[in-house]
């Protein structure tokens, strides 16, 4: 089992030798038929996305998630949120993970305001806690003046703003945020990671997966690189993001 260090506090997750195996259609090679024409044949494919990983969260530690893309980040991710088993091994949380993507269902045709009543009653508020918080939800997001409108109207940067917002007005255990930052503007991106700091001042713990080096640096106090499903650093965020953006470049010089 992943180590514990007792001078962080007390420990709100325990990823233990986790692999997450994906068992997915791939297609093989042509074969003739009967007629003499060819058709493809369909085979099962397993891809290992995570592939032994191990390690312990604190509480009140914001850890940044890095690695390029397949290297097995979001597979972790709903693995430790508990919407993907793991294959082998383990994940123990105290307390429940809330995870919010850009991908998090909002129904298009329902206005922002409703939108707001549905994610709420989703990630735990009753009706009347979310009727009194979304006034502030919506000043939060600065759409006030889309927010009667259906969400198939709002940009991808809009609806990512209104997932935000929702999701941090409320109080969580552990909150694992998947490049939900990416797409908002500069001005939102800056007020969502000095929330997230306020989050993690009231000892919530937050999982953050980016790709911009400088938000991971600027929000989380912790960093784990993942390549290939594979751990390969866990440390400070300054040096685990200068060493994931040199190998980055290595990569794309070669």
């Amino acid at each position: 089992m992943a180590a514990t260090d007792a001078s962080k506090g007390k420990p709100v997750v325990v990823v233990d030798d986790v692999h997450v195996i994906y068992k997915v259609f791939g297609t093989g090679k042509r074969a003739n038929s009967v007629k003499g024409s060819q058709a493809k044949k369909t085979r099962m494919r397993e891809v290992h996305a995570v592939k032994g990983v191990s390690f312990v969260v604190h509480e009140g530690e914001t850890v940044g998630i890095v690695g390029s893309n397949g290297s097995g980040k979001s597979s972790l991710m709903r693995s430790i949120a508990g919407l993907y088993p793991s294959t082998k091994g383990a994940v123990y949380t105290l307390g429940k993970p809330t995870m919010l993507g850009v991908g998090a269902a909002l129904l298009p045709n329902l206005s922002g305001e409703k939108n707001i009543m549905l994610g709420g009653l989703a990630i735990g508020y009753d009706k009347k806690g979310i009727a009194e918080a979304t006034q502030s939800i919506i000043n939060f997001s600065g759409l006030k003046d889309f927010i009667d409108l259906p969400m198939r109207t709002y940009s991808q940067g809009m609806s990512a703003r209104l997932r935000f917002s929702i999701a941090a007005s409320k109080r969580h255990d552990i909150l694992i945020i998947d490049e939900a930052l990416a797409v908002g503007d500069r001005q939102f991106r800056m007020k969502a990671e000095e929330k997230i700091r306020q989050m993690r001042k009231e000892a919530g713990t937050v999982f953050l997966v980016s790709h911009n080096m400088k938000s991971i640096q600027d929000t989380c106090n912790r960093v784990i690189w993942l390549e290939k499903g594979e751990l390969l650093m866990d440390g400070d965020p300054k040096t685990v993001c200068d060493a994931f953006v040199a190998a980055m470049d290595k990569g794309d010089s070669e």
